[in-house]
């Protein structure tokens, strides 16, 4: 059984930043994607980044230049650190994992920027 489980989301002022981590255990090994998504209430979930086992990345165009995805393999963890964060950035962010014919989520961490 492969659980993908989150931490790191809260309340933040614009401007500020927060770090997201997701840890993915169980049947799990050498998962070559690793992703994050969101979903903002009444929206579709949509991408926010993804990064391979290589390093590789690949940013939505609202969060480039101000969200950074990074992992560590050993750990089979990935991290997302927000930084600038503005009030359209509220949402659920969700841990993504494609693996073989299964694609696995975390449960969401709620990330809400307000003054």
């Amino acid at each position: 059984q492969v659980q993908l489980v989150e931490s790191g989301g809260g309340l933040v002022q614009p401007g500020g930043s927060l770090r997201l981590s997701c840890a993915a255990s169980g049947s799990i090994y050498n998962t070559y994607i690793m992703g994050w998504y969101r979903q903002a209430p009444g929206k579709q979930r949509e991408l926010v980044a993804t990064i391979t086992r290589g390093g590789t990345t690949n940013y939505a165009d609202s969060v480039k230049g101000r969200f950074t995805i990074s992992r560590d393999n050993t750990k089979n963890t990935v991290y997302l650190q927000m930084n600038s964060l503005k009030p359209e950035d509220t949402a659920v962010y969700y841990c993504n994992v494609p693996y073989f014919t299964e694609n696995y989520w975390g449960q969401g961490t709620q990330v809400t920027v307000s003054s």
